[in-house]
């Protein structure tokens, strides 16, 4: 299952790329409150305790949502306690949210990926990281669309997140448009153009689960005309380690709760190779795409940059394909 976000019900598009909102948020929500919160929540998941949890998070303001259905969080995932394995986290000063990626083996295996956000959830940009309005879940466990926790989690620990560079981090606007443009490839308006807006390389391979094959396998050329949008898009964009997390509805193949995570990270090489990696491990899809800057040629011993974009799908439940 894959998370995203009702753009008309928690307007946390708009939130997220509102110039007037982000000169308040950055002012408020700090990067280190943002990820300190998250670790709570990773001790409320570990205790299925919810006073591991700021007192806040109970205001009239706040909304526990898991795989896209509102619920009361007494009733969620959150109040299972899990042996916690694995858990990395990312954080957005602009929306004031952060997003996190868990993997737990026991009792009940389980990865699990949580958007947190913080304020009054209105979009207008008021409120502390003190408020927590909105926890968002999408979680997947047995029964799952190819799910096995312990492959995901050998794969997960073999990934470097830490930040980039200042130099070489992609901006906000790079970030969405990325995520944008994979999730347009599978319908709705942008889907004709959507593909030549991601410039896949070559060679590239994709883990589905314990599987590997091409990484292009599935993926449309770009939707038709008329078909249905994926949306319910909501964002969590870290310039700070070149993430985008984005959870929606993928409703271009049946209302799917989904999660997709996006990373750039810029290099610099001596030829210009064009190199993709998709993973979809127990539903996590990883695309490594190429966003190319200046004119080098293959051979050529000037250096180039070179942005990789992969793209990572962590929680699918699948019982619904």
């Amino acid at each position: 299952m894959f998370l995203s976000t009702l753009r008309s019900g928690f307007a946390l598009g708009a939130l997220a790329i509102s110039g007037q909102a982000s000169v308040v948020l950055a002012a408020e929500c700090s990067r280190e409150a943002l990820l300190a919160t998250a670790e709570k929540y990773i001790a409320a998941q570990t205790s299925g305790n919810l006073s591991d949890l700021p007192n806040s998070f109970t205001t009239n303001h706040f909304t526990y949502q898991e795989n896209n259905q509102i619920i009361s969080i007494q009733k969620g995932v959150i109040t299972k306690p899990l042996k916690v394995e694995y858990s990395r986290h990312t954080a957005d000063t602009v929306a004031c949210a952060s997003y996190t990626e868990l993997v737990a083996l026991t009792p009940t295996p389980y990865v699990i990926g949580t958007q947190i956000r913080h304020g009054l959830g209105t979009g207008t940009g008021t409120g502390t990281t003190e408020t927590i309005t909105m926890i968002d879940s999408i979680t997947a466990t047995t029964g799952a669309l190819f799910f096995n926790a312990s492959a995901t989690l050998a794969h997960f620990r073999t990934e470097s997140w830490g930040p980039l560079e200042v130099s070489t981090r992609p901006s906000r606007k790079m970030l969405q448009d990325a995520i944008d443009g994979y999730l347009d490839l599978w319908g709705g308006p942008g889907g004709p153009t959507a593909l030549s807006r991601l410039p896949f390389g070559r060679p590239c391979e994709r883990t589905e689960g314990s599987r590997y094959i091409n990484c292009t396998d599935g993926i449309p050329a770009g939707g038709p005309v008329g078909g249905k949008e994926n949306d319910m898009r909501r964002y969590v964009i870290d310039e700070v380690t070149g993430s985008a997390d984005v959870l929606c509805s993928f409703t271009a193949v049946g209302n799917i709760p989904d999660s997709h995570e996006v990373r750039f990270r810029m290099e610099r090489f001596g030829m210009c190779i064009l190199l993709r990696f998709v993973r979809l491990t127990m539903g996590r899809i990883g695309d490594l795409l190429v966003w190319r800057r200046g004119r080098g040629v293959v051979g050529s011993r000037r250096s180039e940059k070179v942005y990789h974009l992969e793209v990572h799908v962590p929680c699918f439940r699948s019982g619904m394909l």
